[in-house]
């Protein structure tokens, strides 16, 4: 009997621990917008998905996992469209996803940062990647803009007609 009381006891102090540190998930709304610019070509990806649990008093329990399919992308262009899915920039028959995870989150001056792995191609490095959140009751709104350097994640080639540094404008807006 003491050894069910106690294992009880146990469950109940992990149970309300797990509750404690939990924090909401967000769904992404179908309005999201990841757009890319740089010298040479601009657009945007038109698939994304993402299991975004976020709290601003809970940062440390906080988590993003993003996922953007590689042929989504639209440049306006057909046959630039082709050429950036093709083995020579993205690959996406061999790496068909742009892939973002994150490990901790901090709040700064203008927002918060996010710090994770971001996979591009057979690539992976860690990035740090501020960004703005805004709520009102149910709904909310996460904005980012950064730069990455295409090169450093063996797309395409270096100099040429793009540039190097990519522009990304994200915007997400999200519901509970």
């Amino acid at each position: 009997m003491k050894k069910t009381a106690f294992f009880m006891s146990v469950l109940l102090l992990i149970g309300g621990v797990f509750a404690f540190i939990q924090v909401p998930a967000w769904k992404v709304a179908k309005d999201y917008n990841i757009e890319f610019s740089a010298k040479g070509v601009d657009g945007v990806f038109k698939t994304f998905t993402a299991t975004i649990s976020f709290d601003e008093a809970k940062l440390a329990a906080s988590r993003f996992v993003m996922t953007i399919d590689v042929n989504s992308i639209n440049t306006g262009n057909g046959l630039q469209n082709k050429h950036a899915v093709s083995d020579e920039w993205f690959d996406a028959e061999k790496y068909p996803n742009i892939r973002f995870t994150s490990s901790s989150f901090e709040k700064t001056a203008s927002g918060y940062s996010v710090k994770g792995k971001l996979q591009v191609k057979d690539v992976t490095k860690e990035v740090t990647i501020p960004f703005t959140f805004s709520k009102s009751g149910s709904k909310g709104k996460f904005a980012a803009t950064f730069s990455i350097d295409r090169f450093a994640y063996n797309v395409g080639k270096s100099g040429g007609d793009v540039e190097n540094n990519i522009k990304i404008t994200a915007t997400i807006p999200v519901t509970k």
